[in-house]
């Protein structure tokens, strides 16, 4: 019986224009920092890294405490998690999907979501909405508000006995459908997915912007160590 986790680091980085899990963060790769908190995690027993060849061969020199292996993506994102649990080795009991342009994961919250799928057999990180939420018409003015209350911004890790996701991502396979996360897969089998609410930023990098606003806040946090 063991924990692995699934990193998804297979997309191109269109939209910002280089590779953003190369890309230095206070002169660490963004991907490294993301394998390197997993690895660090005690309940973690493996790592596999979905990703090219050449975006794993960064990771090769490095001395992990755990096993990390590389798995190739595929077409899209739940390709690429199906391709993840296809590797998983026999005896996987929990299995924890992250992104891997969310380098700036705790530990803690990592531990907090693999309780939370040991109990519930399936949990997220997410983040309360917090913002004043405003629906428009087609012609972009706003008619109406929109209550915030138990709303929620869906983050990684999402994590989940394996079973539960093998049959959600077999499930969306036979039906032919697009899921963007984990969550809306199992919801296929009528599955609820427990909470665990963010309390720290845990920052998707998409932007050139978002490397510097990331550095800020991993800054705040070693000057308060």
């Amino acid at each position: 019986m063991s924990i692995s986790a699934i990193i998804v680091a297979a997309g191109s980085s269109r939209r910002m224009g280089f590779d953003k899990l190369s890309a230095l963060l206070l002169g660490k790769a963004v991907l490294l920092r993301t394998v390197e908190v997993f690895c660090a995690a005690p309940s973690i027993d493996e790592v596999f890294v979905v990703c090219p060849k050449e975006r794993f061969a960064d990771l090769l020199e490095k001395d992990f405490p755990k096993p990390v292996h590389q798995v190739e993506g595929g077409t899209d994102r739940q390709d690429s998690v199906e391709n993840g649990l296809h590797a998983l080795p026999q005896g996987t009991t929990i299995v924890a999907v992250h992104d891997g342009a969310r380098p700036m994961l705790s530990v803690d919250a990592i531990e907090e979501c693999i309780q939370s799928a040991r109990q519930n057999g399936a949990s997220t990180l997410a983040r309360r909405v917090t913002e004043t939420l405003k629906r428009s018409d087609s012609e972009g003015f706003v008619r109406s508000g929109v209550d915030r209350d138990n709303l929620w911004f869906m983050e990684t890790p999402q994590c989940f006995e394996v079973n539960i996701l093998q049959r959600a991502y077999m499930q969306v396979r036979e039906r032919n459908q697009q899921v963007t996360d984990e969550v809306s897969a199992v919801e296929l089998l009528g599955i609820s997915t427990h909470i665990v609410e963010s309390r720290k930023p845990n920052i998707k990098i998409t932007l050139p912007s978002d490397l510097d606003m990331a550095a800020y806040f991993l800054n705040q946090e070693n000057t308060t160590l």
